[in-house]
Protein backbone atom coordinates (compact mmCIF):
# COMPACT_ATOMS: atom_id res chain seq x y z
CA UNK A 1 0.00 0.00 0.00
CA UNK A 2 2.91 2.36 0.45
CA UNK A 3 4.85 2.03 -2.46
CA UNK A 4 1.12 2.70 -4.28
CA UNK A 5 0.85 5.63 -2.38
CA UNK A 6 4.19 6.64 -2.98
CA UNK A 7 3.75 6.27 -7.27
CA UNK A 8 0.75 7.95 -6.61
CA UNK A 9 2.79 11.05 -5.22
CA UNK A 10 5.02 10.77 -7.68
CA UNK A 11 2.93 10.85 -10.51
CA UNK A 12 0.51 14.03 -9.08
CA UNK A 13 3.83 15.40 -8.64
CA UNK A 14 4.53 15.06 -12.57
CA UNK A 15 1.53 15.75 -13.68
CA UNK A 16 1.69 19.20 -11.96
CA UNK A 17 5.07 19.95 -12.85
CA UNK A 18 4.02 19.44 -16.88
CA UNK A 19 4.83 22.71 -18.62
CA UNK A 20 5.69 24.29 -15.86
CA UNK A 21 7.43 27.81 -16.41
CA UNK A 22 8.58 30.42 -14.29
CA UNK A 23 9.31 34.10 -14.39
CA UNK A 24 12.97 34.98 -14.81
CA UNK A 25 14.66 38.40 -13.93
CA UNK A 26 15.44 40.71 -16.26
CA UNK A 27 19.33 40.63 -17.39
CA UNK A 28 21.46 43.52 -16.64
CA UNK A 29 22.22 43.89 -20.59
CA UNK A 30 21.51 43.48 -23.98
CA UNK A 31 23.66 40.16 -25.15
CA UNK A 32 26.13 42.37 -28.21
CA UNK A 33 24.90 40.21 -31.17
CA UNK A 34 21.12 40.90 -30.24
CA UNK A 35 21.94 44.80 -30.21
CA UNK A 36 23.82 44.14 -33.52
CA UNK A 37 21.19 42.69 -35.35
CA UNK A 38 18.33 44.93 -33.26
CA UNK A 39 19.55 48.21 -32.67
CA UNK A 40 17.18 49.46 -29.80
CA UNK A 41 16.58 45.80 -28.92
CA UNK A 42 14.77 45.85 -25.10
CA UNK A 43 14.22 43.04 -22.46
CA UNK A 44 10.43 42.12 -22.81
CA UNK A 45 10.41 38.98 -20.82
CA UNK A 46 11.37 35.82 -19.94
CA UNK A 47 10.59 32.55 -18.62
CA UNK A 48 11.66 29.02 -17.38
CA UNK A 49 10.83 25.95 -19.21
CA UNK A 50 10.29 22.68 -17.57
CA UNK A 51 8.55 19.85 -18.82
CA UNK A 52 7.70 16.86 -16.51
CA UNK A 53 9.52 18.78 -13.77
CA UNK A 54 12.52 18.21 -15.81
CA UNK A 55 14.37 22.46 -16.38
CA UNK A 56 14.67 22.15 -20.00
CA UNK A 57 15.70 26.07 -21.10
CA UNK A 58 15.43 29.75 -20.11
CA UNK A 59 14.03 31.85 -22.59
CA UNK A 60 13.96 35.49 -23.00
CA UNK A 61 12.41 38.33 -25.88
CA UNK A 62 14.03 41.02 -26.99
CA UNK A 63 12.64 43.67 -29.44
CA UNK A 64 12.81 47.21 -30.65
CA UNK A 65 9.17 48.06 -29.44
CA UNK A 66 6.76 45.73 -27.55
CA UNK A 67 4.94 43.13 -29.18
CA UNK A 68 1.64 43.17 -30.96
CA UNK A 69 -0.24 40.64 -31.10
CA UNK A 70 1.63 37.04 -31.61
CA UNK A 71 4.48 39.02 -32.53
CA UNK A 72 4.67 38.28 -36.73
CA UNK A 73 6.38 41.08 -38.61
CA UNK A 74 7.81 42.37 -35.87
CA UNK A 75 11.96 42.53 -35.41
CA UNK A 76 12.60 40.60 -32.35
CA UNK A 77 14.80 37.81 -30.65
CA UNK A 78 14.60 34.83 -28.67
CA UNK A 79 17.35 33.77 -26.78
CA UNK A 80 17.46 30.19 -25.56
CA UNK A 81 19.64 29.19 -22.46
CA UNK A 82 19.49 25.48 -22.68
CA UNK A 83 19.62 23.48 -19.10
CA UNK A 84 20.18 20.18 -20.29
CA UNK A 85 21.85 18.24 -23.40
CA UNK A 86 19.39 17.91 -26.23
CA UNK A 87 20.33 16.73 -30.00
CA UNK A 88 19.91 19.13 -32.69
CA UNK A 89 17.54 16.90 -34.95
CA UNK A 90 15.30 16.55 -32.13
CA UNK A 91 15.14 20.40 -31.07
CA UNK A 92 14.05 20.24 -34.99
CA UNK A 93 11.42 17.82 -35.28
CA UNK A 94 9.95 19.00 -31.96
CA UNK A 95 9.33 22.49 -33.55
CA UNK A 96 7.94 21.35 -36.89
CA UNK A 97 5.16 19.62 -34.40
CA UNK A 98 4.74 22.95 -32.39
CA UNK A 99 4.58 25.11 -35.95
CA UNK A 100 2.10 22.83 -37.40
CA UNK A 101 -0.12 23.36 -33.78
CA UNK A 102 0.46 27.60 -34.60
CA UNK A 103 -0.87 27.00 -38.36
CA UNK A 104 -0.91 25.27 -41.32
CA UNK A 105 1.88 23.82 -42.23
CA UNK A 106 1.91 21.31 -45.69
CA UNK A 107 4.32 18.28 -46.04
CA UNK A 108 6.56 20.15 -48.40
CA UNK A 109 7.39 22.94 -46.18
CA UNK A 110 7.51 20.50 -43.17
CA UNK A 111 10.47 18.84 -44.84
CA UNK A 112 11.95 21.88 -45.98
CA UNK A 113 11.53 23.45 -42.69
CA UNK A 114 12.99 20.77 -41.03
CA UNK A 115 16.27 19.87 -43.30
CA UNK A 116 16.94 23.94 -42.81
CA UNK A 117 16.49 23.20 -38.88
CA UNK A 118 18.50 20.01 -38.99
CA UNK A 119 21.22 22.09 -40.81
CA UNK A 120 21.21 25.28 -38.55
CA UNK A 121 20.21 23.87 -34.57
CA UNK A 122 23.12 21.80 -33.36
CA UNK A 123 23.45 19.39 -30.49
CA UNK A 124 23.40 21.81 -27.13
CA UNK A 125 24.86 20.92 -23.72
CA UNK A 126 23.89 23.04 -20.69
CA UNK A 127 24.31 26.77 -20.64
CA UNK A 128 24.42 26.56 -24.10
CA UNK A 129 22.71 29.59 -26.07
CA UNK A 130 20.63 29.04 -29.40
CA UNK A 131 18.84 32.57 -31.18
CA UNK A 132 16.55 33.03 -33.23
CA UNK A 133 16.38 36.36 -34.46
CA UNK A 134 12.50 37.66 -37.42
CA UNK A 135 13.58 39.84 -39.88
CA UNK A 136 10.35 41.12 -40.52
CA UNK A 137 9.44 40.68 -44.10
CA UNK A 138 12.49 38.17 -44.95
CA UNK A 139 12.59 35.14 -42.49
CA UNK A 140 14.64 34.23 -39.65
CA UNK A 141 18.33 34.03 -38.69
CA UNK A 142 19.75 31.78 -35.58
CA UNK A 143 23.24 32.11 -33.83
CA UNK A 144 24.40 29.54 -31.47
CA UNK A 145 26.52 30.98 -28.44
CA UNK A 146 26.61 34.36 -30.05
CA UNK A 147 27.62 32.64 -33.71
CA UNK A 148 26.07 33.25 -36.87
CA UNK A 149 24.42 29.77 -37.91
CA UNK A 150 22.78 30.75 -40.51
CA UNK A 151 18.70 31.91 -41.86
CA UNK A 152 15.65 30.43 -42.86
CA UNK A 153 14.91 33.30 -45.94
CA UNK A 154 11.27 32.46 -45.42
CA UNK A 155 8.54 34.71 -43.86
CA UNK A 156 6.28 32.22 -43.20
CA UNK A 157 8.63 29.93 -41.37
CA UNK A 158 9.37 32.79 -39.04
CA UNK A 159 5.95 33.86 -38.40
CA UNK A 160 5.23 29.87 -37.47
CA UNK A 161 8.60 29.35 -35.77
CA UNK A 162 8.31 31.94 -33.34
CA UNK A 163 4.42 31.47 -32.85
CA UNK A 164 5.75 28.42 -31.24
CA UNK A 165 6.17 30.80 -28.31
CA UNK A 166 4.43 34.31 -28.95
CA UNK A 167 1.67 32.72 -30.51
CA UNK A 168 -2.10 32.47 -29.01
CA UNK A 169 -2.33 28.75 -30.27
CA UNK A 170 1.44 27.93 -28.40
CA UNK A 171 1.04 25.06 -25.97
CA UNK A 172 2.50 27.07 -23.24
CA UNK A 173 0.00 30.07 -23.04
CA UNK A 174 2.02 31.05 -19.42
CA UNK A 175 5.48 30.98 -21.02
CA UNK A 176 3.70 33.20 -23.57
CA UNK A 177 2.34 35.68 -20.99
CA UNK A 178 5.53 35.99 -19.13
CA UNK A 179 7.51 36.66 -22.38
CA UNK A 180 5.38 39.23 -23.09
CA UNK A 181 5.14 40.81 -19.90
CA UNK A 182 1.90 40.11 -19.07
CA UNK A 183 2.12 37.33 -16.17
CA UNK A 184 4.72 37.39 -12.73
Amino acid sequence: MARTLRRRDWILLACVCAGQVRAQPAPASVPAEITAALPGALWRGAATMRYWGLHIYDIRLWSPAPIQGDGSGQALALDLVYARSLVGEQIARRSIEEMRRVGSVDDGQAARWLAAMTRLFPDVRAQDRLTGIQLPGQGARFLFNGQPRGEVAEPEFARLFFGIWLSPRTSEPRLREQLLGQAP
